[in-house]
């Protein structure tokens, strides 16, 4: 049980330090009052977690279902908290965030508002999007189907990728096509990388 609380702080602490105030009990609540998106990880991130623990089943109906249901709602955010979502995320905006439940999100990622990471029935490239790390995924941009996006890859505002991307992709247009390779690292700053690099 020690090592599932060890677990939950260093995800919090890695979500923590990617909103740039470093990483204190001063910098959490700072990040608790005033950034929603830190808000909404914390609690999807203590609900995982709990459920993990095997707390009791009325515990996590009131995280799930009341707390995090609130803020999924009051902060346009659909993030199933059992969603696979590695250390390190960083919600810039709030708003019309659909994350599938099947997703799996690399560390140090950035989402925006408007972002749709979803399952894709059929066709080509069935199934869920998997992220790599240190991804930016702009404003409206939706990543759709059983596809691969690379480590360090950026996509641009309102961009649609319906295929894998390699690491250092910069992506954009409908469908999304890749632009150059010069990678995220102007627009995804703070990560848990350079603070373990520099440790």
């Amino acid at each position: 049980m020690m090592r599932t609380v060890d677990g939950l702080w260093s995800l919090v602490r890695a979500d923590l330090q990617r909103y740039g105030y470093g990483v204190s009990w001063r910098a959490f609540l700072r990040q608790y009052l005033l950034a929603p998106g830190f808000r909404y990880s914390c609690w999807m991130r203590l609900t995982n977690s709990l459920k993990a623990m095997g707390a009791p089943g009325y515990v996590g109906y009131v995280c799930s279902r009341i707390i995090l249901h609130h803020y999924s709602i009051k902060y346009g955010i659909d993030m199933p908290y059992n969603a696979t979502i590695g250390p390190g995320l960083y919600i810039s905006h709030c708003g019309g965030i659909v994350v599938s439940e099947d997703v799996v999100i690399g560390r140090d990622c950035n989402l925006n508002h408007e972002v749709t990471i979803g399952v894709k029935y059929g066709g080509k490239n069935p199934g869920c999007p998997t992220i790599g790390d240190r991804v930016y995924l702009g404003p409206g941009c939706k990543v759709i189907g059983g596809i691969v996006l690379g480590n360090d890859v950026a996509v641009g505002a309102n961009a649609v990728v319906v295929h894998s991307l390699p690491d250092f992709a910069v992506a954009a247009g409908i469908p999304a096509k890749v632009l150059s390779l010069v990678g995220s690292s102007q627009y995804v700053v703070n990560t848990t990388h350079q603070e373990s690099s520099s440790s």
